[in-house]
């Protein structure tokens, strides 16, 4: 299975009504592998993130384009592995370099995080909050996208029907973007780090040529904060949609951008936090409050 699970020894305790009923074994379990990458811009160090191996170059390129450095298809010249080797002088895959296309400007040194971010957090390091506010090359205020409500609640499951690393290990986040008129699962990836999947999303998007991501929905496994609102915004996709909650901040941001956010989406229910002129409910009959 590669890097991407790794099997560790475990003992297994089930508590029983009495002692004598309680039970402990051991096995080997699958965990998912959480490991550092160093995103190195032109050979200077840019940011260390700890994520799951895989999709490497996508988490690269969709991270650049969540800090505003890269916008476009072409702005990216290439992405290589490099240095980063064991005593035996095998490549730990954990470092990579991103080339960028001439006249596209290098990162601005503010930009740095102190090259470090724990796979739980994509804003570790920054100095505050005005420095994450970073202006979009795509607008999503005037996407004209409208889903249909019952579409849109089938996005949940089918995304944790793809969740494959999940269902060995317990222990992942995933993110995939979804066409918005279709209702077609585009992509979905998985990472120890929700905003690391969302990177990879973005990404992999990057890569096929279709920024700005108008039209598309954006479905996250676990809650919707502010990166992922940003992150978002950033790639032009107009409706992030979670399985938990969202934060304070995620919606003024969504609310200053023009972008839709739905929480809490489970099973036939939903609750939409912002935009929710994107959100069609045929023969719609409000509740009294």
């Amino acid at each position: 299975m590669g890097r991407i699970t790794a099997r560790k020894r475990v003992t297994r305790i089930t508590l029983g009504e009495s002692s004598a009923d309680t039970t402990v074994s051991r096995r080997e379990d699958l965990l998912a592998v959480e490991e550092p990458l160093e995103i190195r811009v032109g050979g200077t160090s840019l940011s260390i993130t700890m994520r799951t191996p895989g999709h490497d170059f996508d988490l690269a390129a969709g991270f650049l384009i969540s800090e505003g450095i890269v916008a476009h298809a072409g702005e990216i010249a290439a992405i290589r592995y490099c240095a980063g080797v064991t005593e035996t002088g095998e490549n730990t895959f954990n470092v990579l370099d991103v080339t960028l296309a001439n006249g596209v400007a290098a990162p601005d040194p503010s930009l740095e995080r102190n090259f470090y971010m724990t796979s739980s957090c994509g804003l570790c390091g920054k100095a505050s909050i005005d420095a994450v506010r970073t202006a979009s090359h795509h607008p999503v205020a005037h996407d004209p996208l409208v889903i249909d409500a019952k579409l849109l609640a089938s996005f949940p499951d089918r995304l944790r029907a793809g969740q494959d690393v999940f269902d060995k290990t317990g222990g992942l986040h995933a993110a995939a973007l979804f066409d918005g008129r279709t209702g077609e699962m585009l992509v979905l990836r998985e990472d120890v780090g929700r905003h690391n999947a969302v990177d990879k999303v973005i990404g992999w998007a990057h890569g096929e040529g279709m920024l700005p991501l108008s039209g598309m929905v954006l479905q996250v496994s676990g809650r919707a904060s502010f990166e992922l609102v940003q992150k978002a915004s950033m790639a032009g996709i107009p409706m992030l949609a979670a399985v938990s909650a969202p934060s304070s901040l995620a919606i003024d941001l969504a609310q200053e951008s023009g972008m839709t956010v739905v929480g809490f989406m489970r099973g036939r229910t939903m609750v939409v936090y912002a935009g929710e002129q994107r959100v069609a409910v045929p023969h719609l009959v409000e509740a009294a409050r």
